[in-house]
């Protein structure tokens, strides 16, 4: 199955991501913004774990509060991350931990996670969503 997919934009960054259940959404919305960044590893295989709690109003919020705070702690800290596990998900709240790796420095800057021409729908038995990047 497929995990996300860059679309057109002339100024930014679009991605759709896809996903199984709302789980997976997010798992592979933070996958592609970490493959976006295009990390230089520091050290492989040098893994790092970071707890992340984040309440929302609703589920779009979420999405995005979930994203700013990953992409916060990517820049504060150097690292990428490219697994979460969740230990809570609905619709206004989660908490789960992330993992990835340190690194040298990104290929890509990624300003902010927006809420410009922001959707998250399920069709048929799978979940989409497609959120855009201010680079």
């Amino acid at each position: 199955m497929l995990k996300f997919e860059i679309l057109d934009h002339p100024s930014d960054l679009k991605i759709k991501i896809f996903g199984k259940g709302k789980k997976e959404l997010f798992e592979n919305a933070v996958f592609a913004m970490g493959e976006c960044l295009r990390p230089e590893i520091e050290i492989p295989e040098k893994n790092t774990k970071s707890k992340i709690k984040i309440k929302s109003a609703d589920l779009f919020s979420l999405l995005v509060d979930f994203l700013s705070e990953v992409l916060y702690r990517a820049q504060v800290n150097k690292e990428i991350y490219y697994k979460v596990k969740f230990d809570k998900i609905s619709d206004t709240e989660l908490k789960a931990e992330l993992f990835g790796e340190k690194v040298k420095r990104f290929g890509l800057e990624i300003k902010g996670v927006t809420y410009h021409n922001l959707n998250i729908e399920k069709k048929n038995s799978q979940w989409q969503a497609v959120v855009l990047f201010d680079i």
